[in-house]
């Protein structure tokens, strides 16, 4: 039966593969869709499975109003899996193989400048806002790397942070003077905290209760601040500006690639598209 296969596969990439908890449930809903689509058709046995019949499902997405976004995305999941069944010897063919992907419009991300990012940080905040925003902006790190930091990944003194990116992969990330003063400010509340409550945490951030920090805690704390400035943004925004504004600096591609934790080097070269035009913006701004 294709559920079992599914079922192979998800325990081969979560396993094997080492994927993150929410890549690996990306995977279950798109193939369970697959599978409950090609079970309407009849299609239980994989090798009855055609090219034809992946394509029906594919209609069916676009029929169902899906984004060309999420669409690529399960034509990822689906070639991902039938590539899995054909190298194992479970297929001998592979009928996902030339499936295209949908054009996707190219999409900058948002970025603040040099100087809305001093506004901020010249901010009135609490100990603990103000070390998860500067560490956010003087690392680069997604929200969920920052939220998971244990404090034994953290060295103040020789200022580096290891951190456990997606797919469980490490990295080490320099971390700069003024973020190791608001770590060390905020590591003398989270004493005062533990000793309060009696608690042990080996997370890094936690709450006035003694809870973990969560990734919807920072996400509104962030887009809390941003009203200052007037701009909506995330975690992610500050993260597209450190790689933005290190690459307008004169930092090297690949050094940016490293610290954001980029497997490819492709997903970094977008930050080179932005900066690009943030250079003919200001340009024409003074050339009017």
């Amino acid at each position: 039966m294709l559920i079992h296969y599914i079922a192979y596969y998800i325990e081969y990439l979560e396993i094997e593969c080492g994927l993150a908890l929410n890549s690996i449930l990306a995977y279950k809903s798109d193939l369970y869709s697959l599978s409950d689509f090609l079970n309407e058709q009849e299609l239980d046995n994989i090798t009855d499975i055609q090219r034809l019949h992946l394509n029906m499902y594919i209609k069916n997405l676009y029929d169902k109003k899906y984004t060309p976004r999420s669409i690529t995305r399960e034509i990822a999941s689906i070639k991902g899996f039938f590539k899995w069944l054909n190298i194992n010897g479970y297929l001998k063919h592979n009928p996902a193989l030339s499936i295209e992907q949908p054009k996707l419009p190219k999409r900058l991300p948002k970025v603040l400048s040099m100087k809305e990012i001093s506004e901020l940080l010249n901010l009135s905040m609490s100990s603990i806002d103000k070390a998860v925003f500067e560490l956010l902006y003087a690392t680069g790190m997604r929200v969920s790397e920052l939220t998971d930091i244990q404090q034994g990944n953290i060295d103040l003194n020789a200022k580096y942070i290891r951190c456990i990116g997606k797919g469980s992969k490490e990295r080490i990330v320099p971390i700069g003077n003024k973020a190791c003063i608001a770590m060390k400010k905020y590591f003398k509340e989270r004493d005062y905290i533990v000793k309060k409550f009696n608690i042990s945490s080996k997370y890094c951030f936690i709450k006035e209760n003694g809870k973990k920090l969560t990734r919807q805690d920072v996400y509104n704390f962030i887009k809390k601040i941003g009203k200052n400035i007037n701009k909506d943004i995330s975690p992610h925004t500050i993260r597209h500006s450190f790689a933005t504004h290190l690459l307008e600096n004169g930092a090297d591609l690949r050094i940016v690639q490293e610290l954001l934790g980029h497997s490819d080097v492709s997903t970094t070269q977008l930050y080179t598209h932005i900066s690009k035009k943030r250079l003919k913006d200001i340009y024409f701004s003074i050339n009017k």
